[in-house]
């Protein structure tokens, strides 16, 4: 073991919603962490959708997903973990003193007491179309995201997709294009009930079951045609468009992780109510995890968060309090109160 290495407490592997919420109250916990994010940013897939609102958070009015992310960043950073970005970490290795060394790609290595799995379904990458020469239009008029609503308004715009993200777009898009299309090739959609039904009595041409056939181009660099296609009697025609957003999925990889010994099926690794997986030091949270009270939401990345920062304290320091106090008893709360101008009590906590 290199000990020129700086030994910390916890280190989260995973830069979204529930290791941002795990390195913050990790900090609560006065545990040493480092939080470790495979791109050059923080944010985990809610980056995919900027622009899209999310409703269901608890105690937040609807937010886009950019502004969610600004504000779990900035509560992450509250008692200065160390953040590392662009490492993607294939290697965990048992030290005989009961530490683990993580092992980047780039070879790079870290050392610490404890382990928590923030990684959602691993390396992520968007479902591209399945046509020919497709890849061209990317640089025009062929979205995988909305970055901008902005870029659609007046816009003649065809969705294919049928998921939740799909039908949020669609919802979101629709009031300020010049026409909408949504083709999905099943008549059941995949998003919330009441997302599916606004969207089917709004102005949108909600087309299925088709599929997107063939993209056109007069030019040879903007999409201005798309041959779409009936799924059971075969069925073709065109519709003019400015825009094209494609929403299949997305394509999931864990990588060397699944070569660590962690148990685990084929999305989700397999954890206890205290989100402890079957290797010793090691955590997890978020959507890579499952367990009897799974709850796939955001909401629910964060009660994983909390359980999996507890376990590493009392994995690391078998004296601690199972549970942090509350932030309104918490001293670690006291001077940013005070930075804040609340008042503070100083007399005994229970």
């Amino acid at each position: 073991m290199n000990h020129e290495l700086e030994l910390f407490d916890v280190t989260i592997i995973g830069g979204g919603p529930a290791g941002l919420y795990t390195a913050f109250y990790s900090g609560m916990r006065e545990m040493k962490t480092k939080l470790i994010e495979a791109r050059e940013e923080l944010g985990g897939r809610i980056l995919i959708y900027p622009e899209k609102m999310i409703w269901d958070v608890g105690g937040l009015t609807p937010t886009l997903g950019a502004d969610l992310i600004k504000q779990l960043v900035t509560q992450a950073l509250t008692f200065d973990p160390t953040i590392v970005l662009g490492q993607h970490i294939v290697g965990l290795e048992h030290q005989a003193d009961g530490t683990i060394v993580l092992t980047a790609a780039s070879g790079e290595k870290h050392w610490t007491r404890s382990v928590v799995l923030a990684i959602g379904y691993g390396i992520l990458e968007l479902a591209k179309l399945d046509i020919e020469g497709a890849d061209r239009f990317e640089v025009s008029n062929l979205h995988y995201t909305v970055q901008s609503l902005e870029e659609f308004r007046s816009k003649h715009v065809l969705i294919s997709g049928g998921g939740d993200s799909a039908v949020d777009w669609a919802n979101m898009i629709e009031p300020i294009a010049a026409s909408l299309t949504v083709v999905h090739r099943r008549d059941q959609f995949g998003g919330h009930e009441r997302n599916v039904t606004r969207m089917k009595e709004s102005s949108a041409d909600v087309r299925t079951p088709y599929a997107v056939q063939a993209l056109h181009s007069s030019d040879g660099s903007m999409i201005d045609r798309v041959s779409i296609s009936h799924m059971e009697t075969g069925e073709v025609e065109q519709v003019m468009i400015d825009a094209v957003i494609v929403n299949h999925g997305l394509r999931y990889n864990f990588g060397p992780i699944r070569d660590w010994g962690l148990d685990m099926g084929d999305w989700h690794a397999n954890v206890s109510g205290k989100m402890e997986t079957n290797l010793p030091g090691v955590f997890a949270a978020g959507d890579f995890v499952t367990h009897v009270s799974k709850v796939h939401l955001i909401a629910g990345t964060f009660a994983d968060a909390v359980n999996a920062a507890n376990s590493a304290k009392v994995y690391t320091d078998p004296a601690a309090d199972k549970t942090a106090y509350v932030s309104s008893h918490n001293s670690r709360f006291k001077e940013k109160n005070r930075q804040l101008g609340v008042a503070v009590d100083d007399g005994d906590e229970h």
